[in-house]
């Protein structure tokens, strides 16, 4: 399976980073793909998020977060194609997005993450940061999650084994 090309017609890069976690693609799924307002924190980060919609194939929430720029907002729309992708679409004050993520089973029960996104900045401080420099920071961010994703594994697996 070949992901499409997201974005096609947006202008500058396409972004994209792998990463790998340990723990099986389903529980992986599940975990990437349940948004909350406890995000943020995980990713140490400062927004605050309200999840405004939920069913089995879509999830819609706004980000809100002060800076010294001013608020920066955004609401995502997240379409899940279980059991191992999702699409997310973004608008906001200063940059619209969207993204596809894919995760691939790897060997010993690890899962991998492909993840490809394009970014339109609406304001010139929006866009400041290197390809490289926004890859390293996503980058950044889900080795955070997947810290956080690991040790909620390790304790299911502990609270099933008891």
């Amino acid at each position: 399976m070949t992901m499409r090309r997201i974005g096609s017609g947006w202008k500058g890069p396409e972004y994209h980073i792998r990463i790998s976690f340990g723990v099986p693609l389903e529980f992986a799924f599940a975990w990437c793909t349940d948004f909350s307002p406890e995000d943020g924190k995980l990713e140490g980060e400062t927004y605050r998020r309200k999840v405004v919609e939920r069913t089995p194939r879509r999830v819609v929430f706004e980000d809100l977060e002060e800076t010294k720029d001013g608020w920066q907002w955004s609401r995502d729309t997240v379409r899940l194609q279980p059991p191992n992708r999702w699409h997310m679409d973004a608008v906001g004050n200063r940059r619209d997005a969207r993204a596809d993520y894919r995760l691939t089973r790897l060997p010993d029960g690890r899962t991998q993450l492909d993840l490809r996104w394009r970014r339109r900045p609406k304001v010139p401080a929006a866009g400041k940061l290197t390809k490289a420099q926004r890859e390293a920071s996503t980058l950044l961010a889900w080795k955070r999650f997947r810290a956080a994703m690991e040790r909620d594994y390790r304790r299911a697996r502990a609270a099933g084994a008891k």
